[in-house]
């Protein structure tokens, strides 16, 4: 069994690449669609129990974001896969305006975002890591992640955007 963390900011395409990549076959864990890290939890034992694969599709920006879910992972012997999505907040922010209502994010949650972004490392105890750009075409392209640190994407600050202040 697997459980990946889907890493990034806002906009950054996690939920398009949960939907292109995984939707028939793991379950997606969301903190926006549950409301409380209570629910999150839950569901989350419940994979592990009923031995289910899933995606937690978060922003999951810090390591101590990733940490519980990873242990859990381990101690019920699912592999742990990490997908980094090493976005600009420029490309963040322009695939935000495509969304419409409550599916587009205030700049400053996109900007906070990048601030608390620790990029993983396969040291979180990652079974995989990959990283995820978004190429020409607006296709997900996917590498395997080197060891080491990893980097997060170019910033352009708010200041860039003047609506986000």
């Amino acid at each position: 069994m697997e459980a990946i963390l889907l890493i990034g900011i806002p906009g950054s395409g996690k939920s398009t690449f949960y939907r292109e990549q995984f939707y028939a076959t793991h379950l997606r864990i969301n903190r926006d669609m549950l409301k409380t890290r209570r629910r999150e939890r839950a569901l989350i034992e419940a994979c592990f129990k009923i031995q289910q694969r899933f995606v937690v599709d978060n922003v999951n920006a810090t390591r101590a974001d990733r940490s519980e879910v990873i242990a859990a992972a381990h101690a019920a012997r699912f592999r742990v896969i990490g997908y980094f999505f090493q976005i600009s907040t420029r490309v963040a922010v322009a695939r935000n305006k495509e969304r419409s209502g409550k599916g587009q994010i205030p700049l400053v949650g996109i900007f906070g975002a990048y601030k608390r972004l620790e990029p993983p490392s396969h040291t979180e105890g990652f079974n995989e890591l990959f990283i995820v750009t978004i190429g020409p075409d607006r296709n997900f392209v996917i590498n395997p992640a080197p060891e080491g640190t990893l980097e997060k994407a170019p910033h352009k600050g708010e200041k860039d955007f003047p609506i986000a202040r």
